[in-house]
């Protein structure tokens, strides 16, 4: 029996992620070789009620690209061993996830400066435009970055 393909480092998908398959799938294919696993997991927030969801849009084929380089780039500056991107589009509820990273390395400051490195890059220059759907039933504005995300990007 051939075993099957590793997953591709980056994933933009419709579908919700599940985590822990995620998190097996790559210690399993590192069978003990890491030190340290890094997963972040972003949400979409509820806004004190407001928001009934986010709406994702991206052009196929360039943000896997593009997300693709930045991993290309985490990987010349750190160690790592395994690196996996998700990012979700469409409509994005409540409480459901819209981006997972996963960093490994042999140490955790790596792991976790390469998985900070990647979310900072994902929340401020992906190719992503996220617009709000109101729980009042009308379609809000787009959503920015913040400045705060400006600059713990700046970071880098």
């Amino acid at each position: 029996m051939e075993s099957p393909l590793p997953p591709a480092k980056v994933s933009i998908q419709a579908e919700p992620f599940d985590l822990a398959r995620e998190v097996a799938r790559v210690e399993a294919e590192l069978a003990g070789k890491a030190g340290a696993v890094v997963t972040f997991s972003g949400l979409c927030r509820d806004e004190a009620g407001r928001l009934a969801a986010l709406e994702l849009e991206h052009y196929p084929g360039m943000a896997e690209a593009e997300i693709g380089r930045v991993v290309e780039e985490a990987e010349t500056r750190w160690p790592l061993q395994a690196v996996r991107v998700i990012h979700r589009h469409g409509l994005v509820r409540p409480g459901e996830g819209i981006v997972f990273v996963l960093t490994a390395s042999g140490h955790r400051i790596a792991a976790f400066e390469a998985a900070s490195f990647l979310m900072d890059y994902l929340k401020t220059r992906a190719p992503f435009w996220k617009r709000e759907h109101l729980a009042d039933e009308t379609v809000g504005g787009w959503v920015e970055a913040t400045a705060a995300d400006d600059a713990a990007a700046g970071r880098w």
